[in-house]
């Protein structure tokens, strides 16, 4: 008899479970209906925030608002559910374990809870927003999400760049569409002997012409620099929407236009030079020495005389054949 009280001591506490999952079942059927029925709520209010903002030009604000609505009522259901199941559950119970064990998650997850903080801060004050154009590092791309633990980026050339929101949050960013213009500009080199009034007329017709570019402001035309071998015009336009397609194909347009009117009319548009001056290969008549400005010193008595490239030759001869003669007596000597 002793031998078999185990077994019936395990089907007695089978049969006791057995019982209280049949008594359950209503319950568990009942928390079940309920979660689902906050669920679709949750969902409910998160569409009718991001109508509701999307109306007032607050994308951002509205996913924030949207994401934290419904986490907090799919929790809120994931609660009442417990409580239907298990009578006993008390949902001040564990938010007191919540946040005892609060430390330790934060320690352990500080890399995770600061990028959701820096998500939450950049949904909220929106320095860029879904569909804007940023630079970041070495990325360049459109913003194609942004969530709360990272935003996604797609690049020009098709590829999708995933950066954490905390060093978005805490380092510079450039939005190139956050204002509806944009100015471009580029340096154009004209030789020293071309019209520069003429040069820059020309290219300010070619930017007033330019399908891309807008009137107000209007473009501008400005020497900038006195090069080696040019003079650089710096050519300057707006471009209105400012995104990477309509900035590409205003450039392809006004410096191909630019180059064949300035041609046309004559304006050298020249490649860098670069002049040598070998003073002692220069012959006599090419002047007085000490009026040159190549760099000699002018001293007075001791100015340095020009040499013919025959007589450094000839010179060069005579110090290698006394070399010979010398290397002949020692070998004979």
């Amino acid at each position: 008899m002793d031998s078999f009280s185990p077994i019936k001591t395990v089907t007695q506490q089978l049969t006791s479970m057995v019982k209280s999952t049949f008594q359950l079942l209503p319950n568990i059927f009942i928390a079940a209906v309920v979660f689902i029925i906050f669920w679709f709520i949750a969902r409910f209010s998160r569409r009718l925030i991001k109508n509701f903002t999307k109306r007032k030009k607050s994308r951002n604000l509205g996913l924030v608002l949207a994401r934290l609505s419904q986490g907090f009522i799919i929790l809120v259901g994931a609660f009442v559910a417990l409580a239907i199941i298990v009578p006993s559950f008390k949902p001040g119970d564990l938010i007191q374990l919540l946040g005892v064990s609060g430390v330790a998650v934060g320690f352990a997850f500080r890399d995770i809870l600061q990028n959701f903080l820096a998500g939450i801060l950049i949904l909220i004050t929106e320095p860029f927003v879904i569909g804007d154009q940023i630079v970041f590092n070495d990325f360049e791309g459109t913003v194609e999400d942004i969530q709360t633990r990272a935003t996604t980026i797609r690049t020009y050339d098709g590829t999708k760049i995933v950066i954490p929101n905390a060093e978005l949050f805490t380092n510079s960013v450039k939005v190139n569409t956050a204002y509806d213009k944009r100015r471009l500009e580029y340096d154009i080199g004209i030789g020293y002997g071309d019209d520069i009034a003429e040069a820059k007329k020309i290219i300010l017709e070619v930017l007033q012409n330019a399908p891309e570019a807008i009137s107000d402001p209007p473009p501008e035309a400005l020497v900038v620099d006195l090069a080696d071998s040019t003079v650089n015009i710096r050519a300057r336009w707006w471009v209105q929407p400012p995104r990477r397609a309509e900035i590409l194909d205003s450039q392809d347009q006004v410096l191909t236009e630019l180059c064949n009117k300035l041609v046309a009319a004559g304006i050298d548009l020249p490649f860098p030079t670069q002049q040598i001056l070998f003073h002692d290969q220069t012959e006599e008549t090419d002047g007085d020495r000490t009026r040159q400005r190549e760099g000699w010193p002018s001293v007075k008595g001791n100015n340095p005389q020009p040499r013919r490239i025959s007589d450094s030759l000839q010179q060069l001869t005579q110090v290698r054949n006394s070399k010979n003669d010398e290397n002949n007596n020692v070998r004979h000597g």
